[in-house]
């Protein structure tokens, strides 16, 4: 088991990985490319990988057992997915941006749960 310095470290590195992530796509978006709701799907992507990535961050500490909602988040990426591919295909706008609303607020709800669980579970350990 990890002490909690190596469990620090591993969170740290973590999170200035993601904000490198976000740094280049802000870095290499056009000004104008932020007034479209993809751009918005992007950012909240990298943000839910991020909560799932300190979801398995903490895994490695047996105190933590949240589980995703593996379906919602398979919902989540089928919607992603699609809104990508309509807003490739030139699809009709009004479908894309279902989509990426759809996307957007299944990433969220699934993660609303997946906090819930954990601070649920830090209020019983303490």
């Amino acid at each position: 088991m990890p002490t909690t310095n190596q469990a620090r470290r591993w969170t740290v590195i973590a999170a200035g990985l993601l904000c490198g992530l976000l740094a280049l796509v802000v870095l290499y978006t056009s000004r104008s490319a932020f007034f479209s709701p993809l751009a918005v799907l992007v950012v909240a992507a990298i943000g839910f990988v991020a909560l799932l990535l300190e979801l398995r961050l903490r895994e490695r500490d047996t105190r933590y057992s949240v589980r995703p909602p593996m379906l919602l988040n398979l919902a989540g990426l089928l919607a992603a997915i699609g809104a990508l591919g309509a807003e490739l295909l030139h699809c009709n706008p009004a479908i894309t941006q279902v989509l990426i609303l759809g996307a957007i607020g299944i990433f969220g709800i699934s993660g609303a749960i997946i906090l819930r669980g954990l601070r649920k579970q830090r209020t019983t350990i303490k």
